[in-house]
């Protein structure tokens, strides 16, 4: 690990749980003396966060290729504004979606080269690569159960073919690196919390983070 912190991304479909586990990690880490950033993709920082609104604002209707370069721009600039000083600084930084995110929507969701994702990318974070992933996946019809009663972004508009395809990225992407875990997200919160903190518990950099 080139780094002396800890990386850790919660990847999912939209409605997942991802904010709220991401949350309870942050509270146990901090707990055991580990300072932890707590941080979320598009966004994080100032600028990113701008393009974030443009991107999730249901008004506007994006090309795929905009789209791609649009987060991949947000994402240099969270990366290095915010991830690699934090983890120089020897934190963890929990991050809600990273670069798997953009393989599963805009590669497998929207059609585009899964070559050309990979490269941007590998340009957009000059090859960082998280400690462990947390891929969470649910059944489609508790997306829209979850949905009721909360206003939908320009994606989480997308139809219910949208989301198998993204779905079926996620697994693929999930299955071809060693980093990464399948969560089951249709189970209870603290189902779901204790499994997260086995798992992290038993990373090397979290016994070397922390303080006795």
């Amino acid at each position: 690990m080139p780094e002396k912190g800890l990386f850790i991304v919660f990847e999912g479909p939209d409605r997942a749980g991802k904010t709220t586990q991401a949350r309870k990690l942050a509270a146990y880490l901090q707990s055991r003396g580990i300072e932890t950033v707590h941080t979320r993709e598009p966004g994080g920082t100032p600028f990113a966060e701008a393009i974030r609104s443009i991107l999730l604002d249901p008004c506007h209707k994006v090309a795929p290729s905009a789209e791609l370069l649009l987060y991949e721009a947000a994402r240099a600039q969270h990366t290095q504004q915010l991830v690699r000083p934090a983890l120089a600084a020897g934190k963890a930084v929990l991050s809600e979606r990273y670069t798997m995110s953009t393989v599963a929507y805009q590669g497998y969701g929207r059609g585009l080269d899964l070559k050309l994702v990979n490269r941007l990318n590998k340009a957009a974070t000059g090859g960082l690569r998280p400690d462990l992933t947390l891929v969470f996946l649910m059944p489609d019809k508790r997306f829209s159960q979850r949905s009721l009663h909360i206003a939908a972004d320009r994606l989480e508009l997308e139809g219910a073919r949208f989301r198998r395809k993204v779905r079926a990225g996620y697994r693929r992407a999930a299955a071809g690196d060693a980093r990464a875990v399948v969560i089951n997200a249709d189970r209870s919160i603290e189902a779901i919390s204790a499994e997260i903190i086995t798992l992290v518990s038993a990373l090397k950099a979290v016994k070397r983070m922390v303080k006795t």
